[in-house]
């Protein structure tokens, strides 16, 4: 089985991100790649850091963290057409790399459709751009992996025909019916009839609204147009600092931090003891030992 390679690599202007925080970071994105994604998506992923562009080796597809996001774009194809992702920096960061990590596992080049009913009572079958985490961007629908922030994402199941109970149409469980969107969140779709895309959104009021966005045109990736639109990447850039999700994770990776340092001070005490006494070649000599005695007899 083919497994997708990423490299979450740090392009900021200020050193904004510490070694120690890209590590934590790509570690929390490759454990939610594995344990959570995967076995609802099969695909198969690894998330490394590197300090540097330079560094990334050839055949990854880069998760980029810069300053800001030209045109609100996250989904990017290189000249060669193979996926780029960019993460604008924020104090939550983390949640947008997920964000842009899960879709880009999803559906790599940005241009994957699925075919369901319309959410607008006068469409009938439409193609629905496979964004799996736009329905529940929102970081209040996020969670923790590592005490680091996480984006929510849809199953395949989003797509089903009608609501079934005890189905997990999302993740975290919040969204609960098919085709749906929760407060913050969108879903995009082409009208095949009149050749036009729409939207579902909900980013102010108390429901979801509709907008026509209208014909695509020019040959590049749908996903990246449809971002530019909708400038996903800088409203959770925005909008993940001030959030309740990202405070609750602050603590938890306070309370983590007090754990893990607990824990390298048992490992370094062990090491030292280690180093005076090794007890398991004591042991391996003993036996040794008891074993030449008994031969002599």
């Amino acid at each position: 089985m083919l497994i997708n390679q990423l490299a979450l690599v740090p392009e900021t202007k200020v050193n904004q991100i510490s070694p120690s925080q890209l590590n934590r970071v790509a570690a929390a994105l490759q454990k939610q790649a594995s344990r959570d994604f995967a076995p609802l998506w099969q695909v198969n992923a690894t998330v490394d850091a590197f300090d540097r562009l330079e560094d990334v080796p050839v055949g990854y597809w880069p998760l980029i963290v810069v300053d800001d996001v030209p045109d609100a774009a996250g989904f990017h194809t290189d000249e060669n057409g193979q996926p780029f992702s960019l993460i604008e920096f924020s104090d939550s960061w983390s949640l947008t790399a997920s964000h842009e990590m899960l879709e880009m596992l999803a559906d790599p080049f940005g241009n994957r459709v699925v075919s369901g009913k319309s959410p607008h009572p006068d469409q009938g079958q439409v193609e629905f751009l496979v964004e799996v985490a736009d329905p529940s961007e929102a970081e209040e629908f996020g969670y923790t992996v590592n005490g680091q922030l996480v984006s929510d994402f849809f199953t395949p199941r989003f797509y089903d025909p009608v609501t079934v109970p005890g189905v997990r149409y999302s993740f975290g469980g919040h969204i609960t019916a098919p085709r749906t969107i929760l407060r913050g969140g969108y879903i995009s779709w082409r009208d095949p009839v009149k050749d036009e895309w729409w939207q579902q959104t909900w980013f102010k009021g108390k429901e979801p609204t509709f907008r026509k966005l209208g014909k695509l045109t020019g040959s590049g990736s749908i996903r990246e147009a449809i971002d530019a639109q909708t400038k996903t990447v800088s409203r959770l850039a925005a909008s993940g600092p001030s959030s309740k999700s990202y405070l609750s994770a602050r603590t938890l990776t306070a309370r983590a931090g007090e754990s893990t340092s607990a824990r390298a001070d048992e490992w370094r005490a062990q090491i030292e003891r280690l180093k005076g006494a090794n007890p398991a070649a004591k042991a391996f000599k003993a036996t040794a030992t008891a074993k030449a005695k008994g031969k002599g007899k």
